[in-house]
Order: structure tokens, then C-alpha cells, then sequence
């Protein structure tokens, strides 16, 4: 992993799916209930791969085994601990913003842990503790990885994360 941090913004170089996996995990681990990850980029680029591994850390934490599918279908699926529930959504088939307030999603963020892939759709109504993620590809096998988020102790815990990692790699 190649890091590039700003005030606002942390850039990163993810060189393989190992590294993406070790940022999700690194995520996970450091995420509570009333968090929500929104997972930005174009078709194929890896966002259900970074959700599928960061929600298997918290189920692992839990000594929960489960499958962790694509919700492109279900639009979202839900996992259950002993300690938050995990919402992971996928949004690009949805039409409307009412859509969205059917499914529930909006007052998850309240109490749950979300991952948002396609988070453009949910329009204005982004929890201001919500970690942006965009994923872009780059060379062959690397991502481009911007971690972005309004709320200052936030963006100071997620530079944190990656500082560790940055010594672990």
C-alpha cells in the first residue's frame, strides 16, 4: 500500500486484494454500531469485495460463519451479533428516494453498522459520521482508494488505522 494523506482525505494504493482485504478488516475492527461506510465506484472496481470482508471480520469477532453475498438482487441484506446488526445495501437498482425509506435504510444508520454500495442515490440524507470510500481502478490488480469523512474524530481515528497499517505492511 502506497499512502498520500491530507487534512480531509486519505489516499491510498491498494497493490492487491490482500490489501484491500487488510484495510476492511482493519475497518471492522475499529467500527461500532451507529457507523456507515459508503462504498463509491464504478461496476466490477471492488466495493462488494471490501463489504464481503469487512463484514466476515465483524461476524468472525463473533464467532459468526456466514456467507456474505452480493445484495445486488435483495437490494439489502442484514446480519445479526450479539452486539449490532450489519446492514450492507446495494442501491444501483433502486429508482427514487422513496425506495430507499421503504427498505428501512435510513433509520438503520441510527443504531446499526451500514456498508452503502452506490450511496449516490441516497441524495442529501448522509450521516455526517459516514466514511466515504471510492474505489477506482489503476494499474492491473491495484485500486486507487480515497477515504473521505465530514466529522473530524472520525477522520482522525481512520488516519490512525491507516498509520498502523502503514508500519504493519
Amino acid at each position: 500500500m502506497e499512502f498520500k494523506n491530507t487534512e480531509n482525505q486519505i489516499n491510498l494504493i491498494l497493490s492487491s486484494e490482500r490489501a484491500t482485504t487488510l484495510l476492511a478488516e482493519s475497518l471492522a475492527r475499529s467500527t461500532k454500531a451507529n457507523s456507515t461506510i459508503l462504498l463509491y465506484g464504478q461496476v466490477g472496481v471492488g466495493k462488494t469485495f471490501f463489504a464481503r470482508k469487512f463484514i466476515q471480520e465483524i461476524l468472525l469477532r463473533h464467532g459468526i460463519y456466514e456467507d456474505v453475498p452480493s445484495p445486488t438482487y435483495t437490494l439489502i441484506q442484514t446480519y445479526e451479533t450479539p452486539k449490532v446488526d450489519i446492514w450492507h445495501a446495494d442501491l444501483y437498482r433502486l429508482v427514487s428516494y422513496e425506495d430507499i425509506i421503504e427498505l428501512g435504510l435510513i433509520d438503520a444508520f441510527d443504531s446499526n453498522i451500514c456498508l452503502v454500495e452506490w450511496p449516490e442515490k441516497l441524495e442529501k440524507n448522509i450521516p455526517l459520521n459516514a466514511v466515504k470510500i471510492e474505489l477506482s481502478h489503476h494499474l492491473e490488480g491495484e485500486r486507487i482508494c480515497t477515504l473521505t469523512c465530514e466529522d473530524e474524530k472520525v477522520m482522525t481515528k481512520l488516519k490512525l488505522i491507516i498509520k498502523k497499517l502503514e508500519n504493519d505492511i
